[in-house]
């Protein structure tokens, strides 16, 4: 009997203390709605978070002055829906729920892009230890709070890597809006930093990347279960053990889980991506994934077919010099921008390094990126930012002439010996060739073959670029022949 009493004071004091919980429930928002954050402009954006269940919460925007009422659900969960104006600032957003509020300080509102990928995306501004950035000082020198570039990162804390993942999708990850100060710009994506600074510099508007980044990644971490189980090649068996994540760069799904799954309410402009360099062992399913991933971030957001730029991996030793998995890689990431609408493709062939994973200069890749959105999501620039790449050859006794797309003023340099290209007969044995451009074409022989029948420029793991468009973009490197 005492016992039951007992149980019965302690169940009323459970009760007790879960509705003055209840009642005390105060407003939270995810890391991504904070201070300092950009929202994409002209659109309708989305504003959620918790507060008392089934209450009316009250989002009041400054720069218009209206007022938007939504219910929280029986557990709290709240979600409005915004017009945003165009770009400008900075602006307060005041959400209440009773006498609990919440006012969120220098808001921007510009254009908004998220940014994710391995190392090279991840690598800051001040570069890694022993692996610079090329201008970096220059770019951290220069950076000032009131310039309206605004970056969140669910990648480092004042310059200390954050790991984060997880078997099951998550609501919220750590993050944070960071204002355009030297130490801020110092640990943000150099690549991300990069585009956003020559975004900002032609649009003249403010300009917020969101970085979600992991070094040494694999494409499989950051695709969600339901694409995934779709590939029954994909082992996901440890999402549903209770086995531990030991390597997050490999693990299926818990980058996405942990690093997208949260931010994808939050809406974007599009999506710029550098990644593969880790998938070199299976470019088959490369070749598959990356179709999927995109069709299903598009689908997360579902904010449309919105544009996904991403840069093509750059030479470097891998396995060695003259091997071609880092080739093969390549030349599936030219498919993929072939099979992925409103998507682009950088070429880096110019500034990769034999010794050095990590390109020193990422300022090229960001601008060239920039370049993308400028011409085909901001309509600014009409040609010249796509690379040329392959077309088509055609054999004419002992010469092959190479035809490509993407030379709208045509192919450099002229009139003069051009290097990276292999010929080959029928025996299938590659020979250095000769090459020079003539007339928007390259014309490709060798003495060592009579006949020949294919021609490669650049495909191996580590090359120079010899080839450009009128604009200084390097052709992509190709292959012309499909054996093994």
């Amino acid at each position: 009997m005492i016992i039951n009493q007992i149980s019965k004071k302690v169940f009323c004091t459970l009760c007790s203390l879960t509705l003055i919980a209840t009642l005390n429930a105060k407003i939270t928002l995810p890391t991504i709605l904070d201070d300092n954050m950009v929202l994409q402009q002209q659109t309708d954006v989305k504003l959620w978070g918790e507060a008392k269940e089934k209450s009316k919460v009250t989002v009041k925007t400054s720069w218009n002055e209206n007022v938007y009422i939504v219910d929280s659900d029986e557990k709290g969960h709240w979600m409005a829906h915004v017009t945003t104006p165009v770009a400008g600032g900075p602006y307060n957003i005041n959400i209440k729920d009773g006498k609990d509020e919440i006012t969120l300080k220098n808001v921007m509102i510009g254009e908004v892009w998220f940014c994710s990928g391995q190392s090279n995306m991840e690598m800051p501004v001040r570069g890694f230890n022993d692996q610079p950035v090329l201008g970096s000082m220059d770019a951290i020198a220069k950076a000032t709070a009131d310039r309206p570039i605004r970056m969140y990162t669910t990648d480092s804390e004042n310059g200390s890597w954050v790991r984060q993942f997880d078997k099951k999708p998550q609501t919220d990850c750590k993050g944070k809006w960071l204002e355009n100060t030297p130490e801020n710009v110092a640990n943000i994506s150099a690549i991300g930093y990069f585009f956003a600074d020559y975004i900002e510099s032609v649009l003249h508007v403010p300009v917020g990347i969101i970085v979600s980044t992991r070094g040494g990644s694999k494409v499989e971490p950051w695709i969600s279960q339901d694409v995934l189980s779709t590939f029954p090649e994909v082992d996901l068996s440890i999402l549903k053990n209770k086995d531990e994540i030991t390597n997050a760069t490999a693990t299926p799904c818990v980058l996405y889980n942990s690093k997208i799954a949260p931010l994808t309410n939050f809406v974007i402009k599009g999506f710029l991506w550098y990644q593969g360099e880790s998938n070199r062992g299976d470019t088959d399913l490369y070749s598959r994934l990356m179709p999927a991933f995109v069709q299903d971030m598009r689908n997360r957001w579902g904010i449309g077919n919105f544009p996904f730029y991403f840069v093509q991996i750059a030479p470097f030793n891998y396995d060695g010099v003259e091997r071609t998995s880092a080739a093969s890689l390549r030349e599936v990431q030219v498919q993929n921008m072939k099979d992925i609408s409103n998507s682009g493709m950088v070429t880096t062939l110019d500034i990769g390094d034999p010794v050095m994973i990590h390109p020193t200069d990422k300022k090229t890749v960001g601008v060239r990126l920039a370049y993308w959105a400028l011409g085909t999501t901001y309509n600014r620039l009409k040609h010249g930012y796509a690379p040329p790449l392959y077309k088509s050859m055609e054999v004419n006794g002992s010469e092959i002439s190479v035809s490509f797309d993407n030379i709208e003023h045509g192919l450099c340099p002229i009139n003069v010996e051009v290097g990276g290209f292999e010929i080959a007969g029928i025996d299938k044995k590659f020979y250095q060739a000769k090459a020079i451009v003539k007339g928007g074409k390259v014309i490709v022989k060798s003495d060592s073959v009579e006949n020949p029948v294919a021609v490669r420029y650049a495909y191996k793991n580590y090359a120079t670029a010899s080839v450009f468009n009128s604009y200084g973009i390097p052709a992509s490197p190709f292959r012309t022949d499909d054996w093994k």
